[in-house]
């Protein structure tokens, strides 16, 4: 594909920033893609813990078409799940999008818009029962591909910047998506193993609860 294309990144209160900020640095590398983040009204939008804001340029109905969608995550996904007003812009766009994405609990967005019944999508580690609440079939998979269904899910936060490289494959070719990785120097090499619920134990969970029972 060579056509310019237009990439939504919904903001909203609580979001999780690297879900949409990780997703954004990879897209933007490429010249024929623009990135328009947007929200419920134009201006800064806070996120989760409030310590960093976002300017959201457009508004849902002023960006009605894009030819992307990558909604991100976080705890205030939880309220989207019953606005009327986000699930009809969802709706709506999907069905002229070349690809709708998600990361982190964006896909419960997806779900509550219909979009994952009887379908396989992946979201945080903690929040599988609530996708499965909405007709999806969770899994540990760190990015999931529907590519007839144009629908793609990340898991947990960081899942969004692989997610996002191989929707550049998806939408130019692999070269686009190893230029991009080349530019943000996306080498992982971590100090620790315990990124993903299955290799880590009760110790590490134990913190990681009482973390976010600290931050909520």
């Amino acid at each position: 594909m060579t056509d310019r294309l237009q990439v939504a990144i919904p903001l909203f209160p609580k979001f999780t920033a690297l879900d949409g900020v990780g997703p954004y640095e990879v897209l933007q590398r490429i010249p024929q893609i623009d990135v328009t983040f947007i929200g419920h009204q134009r201006g800064e939008i806070r996120s989760e813990n409030g310590m960093l804001g976002i300017t959201a340029d457009a508004t849902f109905e002023e960006l009605p078409e894009p030819s992307v969608i990558v909604f991100p995550g976080g705890v205030g996904t939880r309220p989207l799940e019953h606005d009327e007003r986000v699930l009809k812009w969802v709706r709506h766009a999907h069905a002229g999008t070349v690809f709708t994405t998600s990361v982190c609990t964006g896909s419960l967005v997806l779900g509550a818009a219909g979009l994952l019944k009887g379908l396989t999508a992946t979201t945080h580690w903690a929040c599988y029962d609530e996708l499965a609440e909405h007709g999806a079939e969770p899994t540990a998979q760190r990015v999931v591909e529907h590519l007839e269904q144009r629908i793609i899910t990340a898991a947990g936060v960081s899942s969004g910047i692989d997610m996002a490289l191989r929707l550049v494959e998806l939408l130019v070719d692999r070269t686009a998506a190893e230029a991009a990785q080349l530019m943000i120097e996306y080498d992982p090499q971590p100090p620790f193993d315990s990124g993903s619920r299955a290799k880590s134990n009760d110790t590490i969970l134990t913190r990681v609860i009482e973390y976010a029972q600290v931050r909520q």
